[in-house]
């Protein structure tokens, strides 16, 4: 017999059971507690669970706020879109139920061990329905699946059969990093590209400072934050410091905080998750009155490749933005989906024609390419 349940915090499915289901990764039960604690504003965590027998079969995270529909919006398309939320505010809004998490790279669900390929379209089956029961109980018409992998075939079945729409979402840039040296990663790239970075290498840089707790440069980190935030299209979420903070104390030696310091001046900070196969790269703040002078945003990129060829991390996973730099600096992009219903059908209708407006890949032509490459 199959049981379905929705929690409110991550504490209530055990540590072993969730981390199980999701073997190796660095976003793991440890991650959400954190995540939690951190109080994100106008966010609200919901945790599936799908029971075999009573035994936990599949989890997935879930979230609750209110959306707007030009997220994924940039540029000049974006400008039209603030125009608009400022002549109609509220116009561009919808309560939003989503599997999938903001703070989290990809929409993945985890599966217990033991649990057949054959048995994951039914799990998922059960997962949708559980998510939009619980959208009900809230008052919430949307449900999403946020950043599904393209190449997941179950999450498209799924969805299809439960009469979602889809469209791209932003994709994940990868780099393999098979390289011996930065010298040999630099020779990989195009000619100008490589011409380029080896020129910025040469000019002085900031010191470069690898730290587990923030607390004594927390302000300045958040100063940092705030004006890189400001200067975004794309960013969903405002963190709060206990985030920043959290995800260090919470994941100990598998979270670093990277800060870069011109004299006494703290001028970029990259928090990243780490382990023996992998570095991922959550948030790069700068301070924009140094990143043109010290290259702040190349100096961390080849810092981190460097910390990965130094101890032989195979990929480097470095986010969903900048996609023209990231094209030149040899990604590879891991393709994401976004499926939704409205559970009203006059609203659902309207929002097949909203999602040719604002596709990802309408406003920027190097997401499209990237997107394209998926």
């Amino acid at each position: 017999m199959i049981t379905t349940q929705a929690f409110p915090t991550i504490r209530a499915i055990q540590r072993d059971a969730w981390n199980e289901c999701f073997p190796g990764a660095l976003e793991d039960w440890d991650y959400y507690v954190a995540v939690e604690n951190a109080a994100i504003d106008d966010f609200q965590w919901r945790y599936l669970a799908v029971y075999e027998g009573g035994t936990l079969a599949a989890v997935a995270v879930a979230f609750i706020t209110h959306y707007r529909l030009d997220t994924t919006v940039s540029g000049a398309g974006k400008r039209v879109t603030e125009r608009v939320a400022r002549l109609w505010p509220g116009l561009l809004q919808l309560g939003l139920y989503a599997l999938g998490s903001p703070v989290a790279e990809r929409c993945d669900v985890g599966f217990a061990n033991g649990v057949a390929d054959a048995q994951r379209p039914l799990l998922l089956k059960h997962l949708l329905k559980v998510a939009r029961r619980d959208a009900d109980d809230f008052g919430i018409g949307l449900v999403a699946v946020k950043d599904a992998p393209s190449n997941d075939p179950y999450w498209a079945e799924s969805c299809r059969a439960a009469g979602f729409q889809s469209m791209p979402s932003l994709p994940t840039g990868m780099l393999p990093l098979p390289y011996g040296s930065v010298d040999a990663y630099l020779g990989s790239l195009g000619k100008s590209t490589r011409k380029d970075l080896r020129r910025k290498l040469r000019a002085p840089g900031p010191r470069v400072e690898w730290r587990r707790n923030i607390d004594d440069v927390l302000p300045d980190v958040m100063r940092l934050y705030e004006a890189t935030l400001t200067r975004s299209d794309l960013q969903f979420e405002r963190l709060p410091a206990g985030y920043f903070t959290g995800i260090l104390e919470q994941l100990q030696e598998r979270a670093v905080c990277a800060l870069y310091w011109v004299d006494e001046h703290l001028v970029a900070f990259n928090l990243i998750l780490l382990d023996e196969h992998r570095l991922i790269d959550k948030f790069f703040g700068h301070d924009i009155a140094f990143s043109r002078e010290y290259n702040l945003y190349f100096r961390s990129w080849l810092t981190n490749v460097d910390y990965c060829i130094q101890h032989n991390i195979a990929v480097y996973e470095c986010g969903q933005a900048g996609y023209a730099s990231k094209l030149r600096l040899g990604c590879q992009f891991q393709g994401n989906s976004l499926f939704f219903r409205h559970r009203n059908r006059w609203v659902n209708g309207v929002l097949t024609l909203v999602k040719m407006l604002f596709r990802p890949d309408r406003s920027d032509p190097a997401m499209a390419a990237a997107i394209s490459e998926t």
